[in-house]
């Protein structure tokens, strides 16, 4: 049986503060910085699905370490790369109405338009373009994360890690 409380900002801060993984919940955090045992959970069936999400491997200790919007954006691509490497080459697919947004060559997207400002994604062959605003690049993580096979859901929580 759950509870549920009110607690201030302050306190709601050093709680997140502390998560080790996404999806982690208040009271895994409150029980592990008590000492308290985990709460005893029934076993939940293997997923049907063993592919890695996003959700898997991203820290939350390292997005918070991205000091910038562009180091956030590129280090979620990066992730996403990291789960979906052998379908990453989708996301060359995804364009703006003028402007390539993705691709495997630098110049290319320099080519592209004007003020781009291409960086590489982490870990990866691929480029991004990174002068677009922040909601721009919010709808190009959405479009990545559905591409890569996320339901609507998932994709919106991606883009709200930005």
């Amino acid at each position: 049986m759950t509870k549920q409380i009110d607690i201030d900002d302050e306190l709601y801060r050093y709680i997140a503060s502390h998560t080790q993984h996404i999806g982690e919940s208040a009271s895994a955090i409150l029980r592990r910085l008590l000492g308290f045992q985990q709460a005893i959970v029934p076993a939940t069936p293997a997923p049907t699905n063993p592919t890695r999400t996003i959700f898997d491997v991203m820290s939350k200790a390292d997005l918070a370490g991205q000091r910038s919007i562009v180091a956030r954006f590129l280090y979620i691509l990066s992730m996403l790369h990291r789960c979906h490497a052998q379908q990453f080459e989708r996301v060359l697919q995804i364009t703006g109405r003028d402007r390539k947004y993705f691709a495997t060559v630098e110049r290319e997207l320099e080519e592209a338009g004007t003020s781009t400002n291409p960086k590489q994604i982490p870990d990866s062959d691929y480029y991004v373009v990174t002068n677009n605003n922040t909601t721009r690049k919010k709808m190009m993580l959405t479009q990545v994360a559905l591409e890569l096979g996320y339901n609507q859901t998932q994709a919106e929580r991606i883009r709200d890690l930005l």
